[in-house]
Order: C-alpha cells, then structure tokens, then sequence
C-alpha cells in the first residue's frame, strides 16, 4: 500500500508529528499531492487546496483560518482539537480575571513611567498607588457565557477562588452539563447574565450567531465598574462599543487576547499577542489529538471531532471498507447499497450519520470493492466523495 503524504504548515509540535508511523505515513512541508493538511494558524482561505486533499487537521479549537464551507462540499472533513489547550486557555484567563480585579495594568505602566533618579521616588509611588485599589475576587460574580471545555475548567476555578458563578449556553452538551460544579447557576439569557456579573468572561466560537455577540446594547447592560474577558474570538466583541464604554468609565477593563488598532493604547483595555494556547503542553496536547483524528480517518474511515461531519465510528471485522460522504438527502443509503449488491458485494456491517446537510458513511463488504464500484457510488447524486480503505498490515 502505498504511503499516506502529509503536508505541513506552521510549526507542529514534533510530540504530535511522530505519531504518523513513518512506515505508512511521509510528512513534510514540500508535498505535491498530499492526502490531508496539518497546520495551526496558516490561512488556507486563498490557497488552493490540492484536489488529493482528503482531511484537514486543525492543531487547535478555531478554524477560521480553514475554508470549511468549501471543504464540505468536496466532501473533506476539518478535524480540530476541542479541549486540548483549555487549561492553557484557563489560566490565561484566571491571570486577566486577578488583573483586572486588582487594577495591575495601570499600575504596571505607572511605575514604568516614574523617572528612575526622582529624589521623591517613594512619595510618588505612596501617592500613586491610592488610584490603583482593587477588589478582592471572593464573594464577587462571576458570568461565563459558554460552558463547554473552557468555559467549565474556569468555572470551576472561580468557585474555588470563593466566587459566585453565573453561566449560559444554549448549546451546552451533557457531557458539558456534567462537568459543571452543581453551584453554577445558569442564567435564562445572555442579559441576564450581563447584568449580574461583576466579570464576564467569553468563551463561545465565532459564527454569525455570535458575531458582535456583546455589542453596545449589551454593554450597557452590565453593571457600572464591570470588567470584560475576551479569550475567545476577537469578533465576538464590538471594539468600538467597548472603547466607548472604558472612556466613560462604565467598563472597569477590557482584556482580551486579540491587539488591535482600536485598542493598542487605549487606557482601560489590555491586549495579549494571542497566548492563549501558547504553552508547551497546550502545543502538544492539539498536535497529538488532531494528529490521531488524521490518522484514524485515513486508515480506518474514523471520524471524531470534525467541524463539518458528524462523529462516525466502526469497529473492523473484516478488511474491507468503503467510506462515503454524502448530502443528506432521502434514498442515500438505499442508493449505496443497491450499488453494492450489484457487483454482487455482501454487506458485513453499515453505519450512517449526518450532521446538518452533512452524512458520512461507512460500509463494511465480504470481498474487495474494486474501482468500478467506486466508481458506481461515485455516480450516485449527492455522494461528494468514496474512497476504498482496505485494511494495511501495518495499521491493525
């Protein structure tokens, strides 16, 4: 069988690049016809995408960088690893939650202005520091809108600081559900929750629901001194809406990780250069697990955590396997098994999901499907990609 090519963008933690057997798999940067693509933040959007190309693995959360919509209709999942730098992600957040609380932005840039030589150096810094008087965490509350990985990993955390803790998401999942400490309470709306909390934190993807999700409206709706966390999608935010509430003072602080024109500078905002995911473990944890997704899907068909395709996975009974991604759309396994039945072709086992106007199958057949059954499936309408995978010896 020959061996699987993999392209490469950015700098992949060698942790996670190893995990393609050299046996079955050829990585580098300067591939020609590569089967999948595994990058980080390296903009695919207006590059094109080699029609060999059967997987993208995303060594983190977001995929903005991905043309999704146009993988989906080539029939290419986008694999990401969800969770994997969330406790990176909550510990720069706990760091902006006690900066923020305790005013030591400000504070930092006053003392760094201070001319090192003055004579009255230490009335200075005695008068100085009255403007730069915080809060202390326990007892205040905490909002987080979105409860998934991120967004649970802080909570929890929060609680264990002694605060109260607000949360919402409408699309919380039930293992989600589970991870939460029984005493977050969970807010009935987003404005809810705005106008209860002391700090606000955001941990939800960007999409066009959430888009400008905390706008000027909402912004007003959050108490007068509150403070805003921004670690998730800088688009989430309405700049301006924040800029304009620092400056009349009705924000405490806006710290995100996301500088920008509007904020570098701006008092009352403190802007990270994207570290969220930036820790050695973070790095290797979305390397291994997007590398693993990768691996699996070309081997065995398998699919988990693709943004575009829903969760599919079989166990091999047998060596012979076709996977087929497909609209979905009525009679489509009916069609394919009709195919399959007409090369004379018995079907061992079958599994069928769709995600949104996405399904994925996987059939697994008593002989070898040859390419003119490929071939056959491929002719039906609405099938955007067939692939055969036998079974190698050397993947198990």
């Amino acid at each position: 069988m020959a061996k699987f090519q993999i392209q490469v963008y950015n700098q992949i933690a060698s942790h996670g690049l190893h995990r393609f057997p050299a046996a079955r798999f050829t990585v580098g940067k300067a591939i020609e016809a590569p089967d999948a693509i595994v990058l980080r933040s390296h903009d695919l959007r207006n590059v094109p995408i080699a029609p060999s190309v059967k997987a993208i693995g995303r060594a983190g959360s977001g995929t903005n960088n991905i043309p999704v919509a146009d993988m989906s209709k080539r029939g290419v999942p986008v694999f990401n690893a969800p969770g994997a730098n969330a406790n990176a992600v909550k510990e720069l957040v706990l760091a902006a939650l006690l900066m923020a609380a305790r005013n030591i932005v400000p504070a930092l840039a006053y003392v760094a202005a201070l001319p090192p030589g003055a004579p009255d150096l230490e009335r200075r810094v005695e008068e100085g520091k009255k403007a730069y008087a915080g809060v202390e965490l326990p007892g205040r509350t905490l909002g987080i809108v979105g409860l998934g990985a991120i967004g649970s990993l802080v909570a929890d955390t929060a609680i264990k600081l002694g605060m109260k803790v607000i949360g919402f998401d409408p699309e919380i999942t039930v293992d989600a559900a589970w991870r939460l400490p029984s005493t977050v309470r969970r807010a009935h709306g987003i404005d809810e929750l705005l106008k209860q909390s002391d700090f606000v934190t955001l941990h939800v993807p960007l999409v066009a629901a959430t888009r400008n999700l905390i706008d000027g409206a909402r912004v007003g709706l959050m108490k007068p001194g509150a403070a805003l966390l921004n670690f998730a999608r800088d688009a989430i935010v309405d700049e301006a809406a924040v800029v304009a509430a620092l400056r009349a003072r009705k924000l405490r602080a806006y710290l995100c990780d996301f500088p920008s024109p509007a904020l570098i500078g701006e008092p009352g905002a403190a802007t990270l250069p994207h570290l969220g995911a930036s820790t050695e473990e973070a790095e290797e944890n979305c390397a291994i697990m997007v590398v693993d997704q990768v691996r699996e899907f070309l081997d065995h068909g398998v699919i988990a955590n693709a943004v575009n395709f829903p969760d599919v996975a079989m166990p091999r009974e047998v060596p012979y396997r076709v996977a087929i991604a497909n609209a979905n759309v009525p009679n489509m396994v009916g069609q394919i098994s009709t195919a399959l039945a007409q090369a004379g072709l018995n079907i061992h086992n079958m599994v069928n999901k769709s995600r949104g106007e996405m399904a994925y199958t996987l059939v697994d057949a008593d002989s070898p499907v040859d390419d003119t059954v490929i071939a056959a499936i491929s002719a039906i309408r609405g099938v955007l990609s067939v692939r055969a995978i036998p079974v190698d010896s050397a993947a198990g």
